[in-house]
């Protein structure tokens, strides 16, 4: 079983909603390359089936030729199906640098 769920979404800083099909498109195209992806100050919290990561993250890379850097703060949230942890849904907010 994968990780990503088949109907996970990620919304991103600007409010905007990009579903998993898109996401891996973006990647396999090599539209949206990765340099640095770090995260720190994890906190976990289980809630039975489900549960609710949150990170400060990190990334350096380039999107469509244009490089970007960014500081966010992402939230990710797990849903155990058949007794493997599924991500669902990752909101990512700005954060200052």
């Amino acid at each position: 079983m994968k990780l990503v769920a088949d109907d996970c979404i990620i919304i991103d800083p600007k409010g905007e909603i990009v579903d998993r099909t898109r996401f891996f498109e973006v990647i396999q195209s090599g539209a949206l390359m990765h340099d640095l992806m770090e995260s720190e100050d994890f906190r976990v919290r289980v809630y039975g089936d489900s549960a609710v990561v949150t990170a400060l993250t990190r990334t350096k890379g380039k999107f469509m030729g244009q490089e970007f850097s960014t500081q966010e703060r992402a939230t990710d949230v797990f849903v155990k199906r058949e007794e493997q942890w599924q991500c669902v849904l990752t909101h990512l907010t700005g954060f200052p640098k």
